[in-house]
């Protein structure tokens, strides 16, 4: 059973920092795309930042460029997401996700997804 386990939020203070992490365990792909997301209420679930798992591939959302780092270590099967310079706007829950035929930010395009973290930026 494919599972992603995340952790790492919380409240920090605008221009703090948070480390997400995402623990994938089932399967067995040596190469696969991780995905970042968020969603803040009443609005839709975004692509912030993805990764080929394998060939290093990644991309970011232009707001979060700069600031954010997604990374991982293949030695513990986690995708990590560091949130350097956060912004009120960045409050959101946070997922991480995994496709397994896709590479990119389209919701649509991920097969399994963790249950969620919220981040709370304060002013």
């Amino acid at each position: 059973e494919v599972q992603l386990v995340e952790s790492g939020g919380g409240l920090v203070q605008a221009g703090g920092s948070l480390r997400l992490s995402c623990a994938a365990s089932g399967f067995t792909f040596d190469d696969y795309t991780i995905g970042w997301f968020r969603q803040a209420p009443g609005k839709e679930r975004e692509g912030i930042s993805c990764t080929s798992v394998g060939n290093g591939r990644t991309y970011y959302l232009e707001s979060v460029k700069g600031r954010f780092t997604i990374s991982s270590d293949s030695a513990k099967n986690t995708v990590y997401l560091q949130m350097n310079s956060l912004k009120p706007e960045d409050t959101a829950v946070y997922y991480c996700a995994v496709a397994f035929e896709y590479y990119g930010l389209g919701v649509t395009g991920y097969d399994y997804w963790a249950r969620g973290t919220q981040v709370t930026v304060s002013s």
